[in-house]
């Protein structure tokens, strides 16, 4: 099967306005003018190709492609694309972002280097739309977007375990059966340099993972570390769904 996929395809270059006056705004900290996850037809097109295939209880998933709170249906099941990253341009995080302009050169080309690796395909997942998890995960004050402290809430989840996001979690039952465990999920979604090799436990990018209120990084050198280790799983991902797809 040919089937054309680029790891490394930008999704902002296909994202109206993404980059326009991108530094415009008065806080600083940069800001895109539309989302990817909801304008960049090429990654509505990627997760379509990628997840549509059989899913470890034994059903076949095959996305359809729509717009809006139908940009991906299949079943009873609408999606929607969540950015893995997180760079965390937050007003309320300006203060550390500041501290970083002290010991990068050149904070806007770091950041635009970030922001242009983060969105491949790598670093990018769907979830479903109803109870968002994408939400959630977001506002949640022990989450904060954290895709590692994510990670171990579905962990704990697949273990009948109380975490943050357990409630939400538990109300998308039927999402999580599709992969009928923890290990099911984390393979189907290449994320396996997320966790232990035996499954057993999450890699955390910074920290103990413990919860615990606001849990950015602390410093601009753990602020860094965090960035480095967001674009080390993204370029390990980026690989593996390059071998998936060699081999179709």
């Amino acid at each position: 099967m040919d089937i054309v996929l680029d790891v490394n395809f930008d999704f902002t270059s296909d994202t109206p306005n993404y980059w326009k006056d991108f530094w415009s705004d008065i806080t600083g900290i940069g800001g895109g003018n539309s989302d990817p996850d909801i304008f960049s037809p090429t990654l509505q097109k990627y997760h379509q190709i990628l997840w549509s295939r059989q899913l470890p209880n034994g059903e076949k998933m095959c996305l359809s492609i729509g717009s809006g709170s139908n940009y991906l249906t299949w079943n009873n099941f609408r999606f929607g694309s969540d950015s893995i990253t997180a760079s965390f341009r937050y007003k309320k995080y300006k203060y550390m972002l500041e501290q970083l302009t002290k010991v990068i050169p050149n904070y806007q080309n770091y950041m635009e280097t970030f922001i242009r690796k983060a969105y491949t395909i790598g670093g990018n997942i769907i979830f479903p739309k109803t109870n968002s998890i994408n939400r959630a995960r977001g506002i949640n004050s022990e989450i904060c977007d954290r895709w590692d402290l994510t990670l171990e809430c579905i962990r704990r989840y697949y273990n009948n375990e109380k975490s943050p996001l357990y409630e939400t979690l538990v109300l998308n039952k039927d999402f999580f059966d599709l992969f009928v465990d923890f290990k099911g999920y984390v393979d189907f979604f290449f994320i396996q340099d997320c966790v232990s090799s035996d499954y057993s436990s999450v890699l955390f990018w910074i920290g103990s993972g413990s919860f615990e209120k606001n849990p950015f990084p602390k410093s601009a050198e753990e602020y860094m570390q965090w960035i480095s280790k967001e674009l080390e799983f993204v370029e390990k991902r980026n690989n593996r769904i390059k071998e998936y797809i060699e081999k179709l």
